[in-house]
């Protein structure tokens, strides 16, 4: 539906637009399955509610539906119901008046559930309830549950509406956070990690303000806008929640620390088969001369290599992913090798110390040699913005993905690597301590997972600190995850003979390891 974007203006008033940014990237979302995390009281229920009417409104040619609102106590359900008798007479509808009646819970008699219905000349209708009803299957329309986390039989009630998209029909589900594992925020983590269909929005109380809530408090009051006392009123809301704030403003679920990954879940997916090649090179290495630079790198490479890059199958599709770092951290390739379903690592490079020129030969050399090379997520912030625009230059914008990455990439990226790992479709990582400890550095950091900026130190061959890292190996997989998941089409085709028919489970333990058994 298109939301009208001002109401008519009164009395030679400029009226503002009808809904904030936030509420209006909302309701302009019309995926089948659609979740927001949220701050309290940022008005995403007066924003659906606009959305309701006018699906309701509609006629069924204009993709018109039932909307029935669960919320999980009435005066929520009392408060919607007049949000939307607003946006009838807002939107000049010739709507029917608010009905009272009782829906008959058929599984409880004694559990009935009062209701508040608004009817349209469409045919359609709104029904608001103030509690799960147990006979919501076989119903029909669009589905909007409130403050989801808090409804006692959440999953049931999910399965429930579910059920509705079959037939073309719609779930909405807002609410605030109320727990790490409360079914609400398993759903999130499902979508995101690509196990379930749909799409997530967050709204963090200071996201709100930045995009007007404030200016709309004004409005309301009647008073002029002032950016002090912006900033006293969003303190005042942080400190009415003390410590608290976390879950109920800033869309972190209690209990969400800790690290990301299991230590459990590497160790199943790691491989005693995938080595780890280590390069570094001292200071003076920078000041030789470019031919014996390249000499030196160019021996490494055809010795260290090319074995490895020989025994991977002609008939694979291949990623790479790298963190980049020059001096202090690691660069790490990380290739992924595809056959069937599975992504494999088959081995990984970590580099330390070593000038742009060299990490340059030893990248290209590996995408060289890759068997049908697809595409790479390389790390394009800082110094790593150099070798990025150089393996674009040379391999196509379309094959090289220069990655700046943000907390909204780790907030989308990290939960379907953490999917593929629990899935088994990604597996043969390194099993080295170094590389798990990697690994185990991401954590959840105001509920989004990323590494920290505590460095951790490698152990060297004589058990002695020999070095800094910072979670690269969990950055550099993370890319290549994601260049898999972004593929471009294959420019180069090798013809090769006819396997036997078989699947990738029966390539050598050799080559592969077992990481995914």
């Amino acid at each position: 539906m298109t939301l009208p974007i001002h109401l008519p203006s009164t009395a030679g008033a400029d009226i503002p637009a009808v809904l904030l940014p936030y509420q209006q990237r909302w309701v302009a979302d019309p995926s089948p399955l659609k979740v927001i995390e949220k701050s309290r009281r940022t008005g995403l229920t007066w924003g659906e509610a606009a959305d309701d009417v006018l699906t309701a409104a509609a006629e069924k040619s204009a993709e018109g539906q039932n909307v029935y609102y669960i919320a999980y106590n009435q005066d929520m359900t009392v408060e919607y119901i007049e949000a939307c008798a607003m946006w009838c007479k807002a939107f000049d509808y010739a709507a029917g008046q608010i009905e009272e009646g009782i829906w008959d819970d058929e599984a409880d008699r004694d559990k009935n559930i009062k209701t508040y219905t608004i009817r349209f000349p469409s045919g359609h209708r709104i029904v608001a309830l103030s509690s799960r009803p147990s006979n919501l299957r076989g119903r029909q329309g669009v589905i909007v549950i409130d403050e989801a986390a808090f409804h006692e039989q959440l999953q049931e009630l999910l399965d429930a509406a579910m059920a509705m998209l079959i037939w073309g029909g719609k779930v909405r589900v807002i609410s605030t956070h109320y727990g790490v594992d409360n079914p609400f925020n398993q759903l999130i983590k499902d979508i995101r990690g690509g196990k379930r269909a749909g799409t997530v929005h967050r709204l963090e109380f200071k996201q709100a303000v930045s995009e007007g809530l404030y200016h709309r408090v004004c409005l309301r009051l009647g008073k002029p806008y002032n950016a002090a006392e912006e900033a006293t009123w969003a303190a005042g809301v942080y400190s009415f929640y003390s410590s608290g704030a976390g879950q109920e403003l800033d869309c972190i679920p209690t209990n969400a620390v800790g690290a990301y990954f299991s230590r459990a879940l590497l160790e199943s997916r790691a491989s005693e088969a995938t080595p780890v090649l280590r390069i570094a090179r001292d200071d003076a290495f920078t000041l030789l001369p470019d031919a014996v630079r390249e000499a030196d790198i160019r021996e490494w490479c055809e010795t260290q290599l090319k074995p490895l890059l020989d025994k991977l199958p002609r008939n694979a599709k291949s990623y790479l992913g790298e963190d980049f770092a020059r001096k202090g951290d690691l660069t790490i390739l990380t290739p992924l090798v595809r056959l069937g379903l599975r992504r494999r690592v088959p081995f990984q490079v970590e580099i330390r110390n070593m000038p742009f020129d060299q990490q340059r030969q030893i990248l290209f050399y590996i995408l060289d040699h890759l068997p049908n090379f697809l595409s790479a997520g390389l790390d394009a912030r800082g110094n790593g913005s150099y070798l990025a625009e150089k393996a674009m230059q040379k391999y196509g914008a379309t094959r090289i993905h220069c990655i700046q990455a943000t907390e909204a990439f780790y907030l989308d990226s990290f939960p379907k690597l953490k999917t593929a790992l629990e899935d088994g479709t990604l597996c043969d990582l390194p099993a080295d301590e170094d590389v798990l400890t990697d690994y185990r550095q991401v954590q959840l950091i105001r509920g989004i997972p990323r590494v920290p900026e505590s460095r951790t130190q490698e152990k060297g061959d004589d058990g002695q600190a020999s070095g800094k890292r910072h979670g690269d190996s969990a950055i550099a997989l993370l890319m290549a995850d994601y260049a898999s998941r972004n593929e471009a089409a294959p420019i180069e085709f090798t013809s090769v003979p006819k396997r036997p028919q078989n699947n990738d489970d029966d390539i050598p333990a050799s080559t592969w390891g077992a990481g995914c058994f």
